[in-house]
């Protein structure tokens, strides 16, 4: 191989590996603060939320210890992770998160994340659910 195609093969795999670094979703920078403005209120250790579930949103260490019933969070597959599922609302109508009944909108509760929140979300799942 010549020095010229090794250096353009050098050249496109470091634009390659910045690219992926540009694109990695950080827990405490893009996950945390959607979470905490968003669903904290709920899921904090005395509300509604973590009383019926046992979810809390307080820290990355409950955020991956999931609910009662197990693991919201599968690192790498946020098809398979009830987090996402529920606020992406690919379940059924009724455990759609926030909830959207008339008193969690009287509240000024209930309003669901925006596509960027839930994309950023799915993205962090995807990319391993670090504490980053």
């Amino acid at each position: 191989m010549t020095s010229t195609k090794w250096f353009t093969l050098c050249l496109a795999g470091c634009a390659l590996l910045l690219s992926a670094c540009e694109n990695q979703v950080r827990y405490t920078e893009d996950v945390q603060p959607i979470l905490f403005s968003a669903c904290l209120s709920c899921h904090d250790r005395d509300s509604e939320g973590y009383l019926n579930s046992g979810f809390s949103l307080d820290s990355y260490e409950a955020v991956m210890k999931g609910t009662n019933f197990g693991a919201v969070v599968v690192p790498g597959s946020p098809e398979s992770s009830s987090l996402y599922l529920v606020i992406a609302h690919k379940t059924a109508p009724e455990i759609h998160m926030p909830p959207h009944t008339d008193e969690a909108l009287a509240e000024g509760r209930g309003f669901s994340l925006s596509e960027k929140q839930t994309e950023t979300i799915r993205l962090w799942i995807e990319q391993g659910a670090q504490n980053n």
